[in-house]
């Protein structure tokens, strides 16, 4: 079991920054990759970035590349998700996820930990 916290989030104007952190309680953080996902009202959860276990592989989708930056700290079971540059359209509730192997850490199906989301709301 791994239980997920997020916090950071808030009220920021246009193009101004944010670092989201997710802390991890439980056993063996650092087996799991962790993903970053948002969800917008009216709108589908999609998927915002991934770092694997190691932190040796990262993905991001290409709506925040080179805007968001994701890390993790496995010695104190956090992961971070720094987003600068922010537009009004990344206004969304933000979650972060846990999930073992997977071949595709795009895919919110593969993750089996999620947190209760911190809200990000980017005003222009």
């Amino acid at each position: 079991q791994l239980q997920l916290v997020e916090s950071g989030g808030g009220l920021v104007q246009a193009g101004g920054s944010l670092r989201l952190s997710c802390a991890a309680s439980g056993r063996a953080f650092d087996t799991y990759a962790m993903g970053w996902f948002r969800q917008a009202p009216g709108k589908e959860r999609e998927f915002v970035a991934a770092i694997s276990w190691s932190g040796g592989s990262i993905w991001y989708a290409d709506s925040v590349k080179g805007r968001f930056t994701t890390s993790r700290d496995n010695a104190k079971n956090r992961a971070y998700l720094q987003m600068n540059s922010l537009k009004p359209e990344d206004t969304a509730v933000y979650y972060c996820a846990a999930s073992g192997y997977s071949d595709n850490y795009l895919s919110a199906d593969e993750y089996a930990y999620w947190g209760q989301g911190t809200q990000v709301t980017v005003s222009s």
